[in-house]
């Protein structure tokens, strides 16, 4: 079914469909733990676009589009970073989103853009790519884990509000 899609460098007029599929993260990822992930906020598809839009140039960023019929039906957006003391980690290309639009999931779409980004990232001479995926997000998990993505690092979270009541409780 991903035999329709063409995965190409995102152009400026990507950007609304960009911004449109951004939000859609954010209010997807909100979802998932609310306390966790940052809230939609008025004109977040227009800002999440035009951010997109300002990484086009950098020379140290990939952001790529699929589309299908040409319409955009998913992005991938990463860069090359150096070391990452907080991180322990030395240079490495970093996956930053990865977003297929709900209509177009399960077809390899995901898998197209996933490819395409890290041939990107290897071609700007990134020696290993990581990303972050949320907890709850199981098909990301597999979709990575299926092209050897492997679990090196386990985010925790805690909340402080209350935490005195749980400590002196």
């Amino acid at each position: 079914m991903a035999s329709n899609v063409i995965v190409r460098r995102a152009r400026p007029a990507d950007q609304a469909a960009m911004g449109r599929l951004g939000a859609m993260l954010v209010r997807e990822h909100h979802d998932f733990d609310p306390q966790r992930f940052i809230a939609p906020v008025p004109n977040l598809a227009e800002r999440y676009g035009s951010f997109l839009a300002s990484q086009i140039e950098r020379r140290e960023m990939v952001v790529l589009v699929a589309e299908r019929e040409e319409a955009v039906v998913g992005y991938s957006y990463a860069g090359v970073e150096g070391n990452d003391y907080m991180a322990l980690r030395g240079p490495a290309g970093v996956l930053y989103d990865l977003v297929v639009d709900p209509d177009h999931r399960r077809q390899h779409v995901g898998s197209k853009l996933l490819d395409a980004a890290l041939a990107e990232l290897a071609r700007l001479g990134a020696p290993r790519v990581v990303l972050f995926t949320a907890e709850k997000n199981h098909a990301a998990q597999a979709m990575f884990a299926g092209a050897e993505f492997r679990r090196t690092m386990i985010e925790m979270t805690r909340e402080l509000t209350g935490a005195s009541e749980h400590m002196h409780g």
